[in-house]
């Protein structure tokens, strides 16, 4: 896996629908890998608290911390403008050169721009016990995981300054 080559990331949303994405490399260092989204196909527009989160042609700049449980995506509008900071809660991804694996556990944060971060799709965890789609002690990881983000949000010390660092502008001259 090299910076402006491509990774393609096999997504499974427990507890079998799978799909694959596949993402330009911006840059490599050991603690993230930083990918840009293609443009994104939606039949609706992806929504939290009444606010647009993703459109059709929006664009997503996605920070990758191996071995961690979660990943966090710098979402934007079809014009590039940022509608915020969406974190999902995931297994660790399994990074083989350009092929990664990883799972949905359901959770996410969102912090929409100019916004309060909160946790989304509790519901759906929950609905994913009772069916028996994930197991008990990767649900309460997940809790766990979701919990951490969201006490170091409210301190103020999350995301990490490297998602600070980067702007859609600057994936997209870091890709040309």
């Amino acid at each position: 896996m090299s910076d402006g080559g491509y990774v393609r990331i096999h997504y499974r949303r427990l507890p079998d629908n799978d799909r694959i994405f596949d993402q330009r490399v911006v840059q490599t260092r050991d603690d993230v890998i930083v990918t840009l989204s293609n443009r994104l196909e939606l039949p609706e527009p992806m929504s939290a608290g009444g606010r647009v989160m993703l459109e059709n042609d929006s664009l997503a700049l996605w920070f990758t911390f191996p071995g961690e449980w979660h990943d966090i995506g710098l979402f934007h509008r079809a014009d590039g403008t940022p509608t915020g900071l969406y974190a999902n809660i995931l297994t660790p991804p399994q990074i083989d050169g350009d092929v990664w694996h990883t799972s949905d556990l359901f959770l996410d944060l969102w912090w929409p721009t100019g916004g309060e971060v909160e946790l989304l799709d509790e519901d759906e965890l929950e609905e994913a016990l009772e069916k028996g789609a994930i197991e008990p002690g990767i649900a309460n990881r997940a809790r766990e995981e979701a919990d951490r983000l969201l006490a170091l949000a409210r301190a103020g010390t999350w995301p990490p300054s490297v998602v600070r660092e980067w702007t859609l502008e600057r994936a997209l001259e870091a890709t040309a």
